[in-house]
């Protein structure tokens, strides 16, 4: 296929990185040109997860491109129109808000403003503990803008956490050609995860 600039951008669920690499991995063997941007609060923090620093190098490798960790980095985005489509995953529920409130002081809010101020889609991949809570108000904002898609999404675990919502990290090319085409990717609902067999 035509080669087409992805930006994919991680935030601060640390606890999915080990899904959403892979997922870079793919989207850079799909679509060739694959920048890596992370917000400044996950490049600064380690965790039980990893060291910031191990992820970030991951990524570059993967990319054979330079993370963009900075608001000064992403800036140029927006004016020398750099990426085709954004992808945020994992997109927390802190930058759900900023996003729906029009924040753009991370380095992965702001490349989400470049890409709306020329009119190109930012896929959202959710990872938050509050989805079906104090986040849903966010996603419902964010539903009904202009440009923006999501990654088919699920609750993860409806008993111990029945207002955390994951989206379906294996289904973001699929996410992406759709929102590259001006649609949806349905269902945006799934079911629950399929459950280890009992014999």
């Amino acid at each position: 296929m035509e080669q087409v600039r992805v930006g994919f951008a991680f935030c601060g669920s640390f606890c999915t990185y080990d899904q959403v690499m892979p997922a870079l991995e793919r989207a850079k063997a799909r679509y060739g040109a694959v920048t890596p941007i992370i917000s400044e609060k996950s490049a600064d923090t380690d965790t039980r997860f990893g060291a910031a620093h191990e992820f970030m190098r991951e990524m570059e490798r993967i990319c054979d491109k330079r993370v963009i960790d900075s608001l000064q980095k992403a800036e140029p985005i927006g004016p020398q129109k750099l990426l085709d489509v954004l992808v945020i995953a994992p997109c927390t529920g802190s930058t759900l808000a900023r996003l729906a409130n029009g924040f753009s002081d991370t380095s992965v809010t702001m490349a989400a403003k470049a890409m709306w101020r020329n009119g190109r889609p930012v896929v959202l991949a959710v990872s938050t503990n509050d989805g079906l809570s104090g986040s849903a108000k966010n996603i419902a904002t964010l539903l009904d803008k202009k440009n923006v898609y999501f990654v088919p999404y699920r609750q993860d675990d409806p008993v111990k956490k029945p207002t955390s919502l994951v989206a379906d990290f294996t289904q973001i090319n699929a996410a992406v050609d759709a929102a590259l085409e001006g649609r949806q990717l349905q269902p945006l609902l799934l079911g629950p995860a399929e459950e280890p067999a009992h014999g």
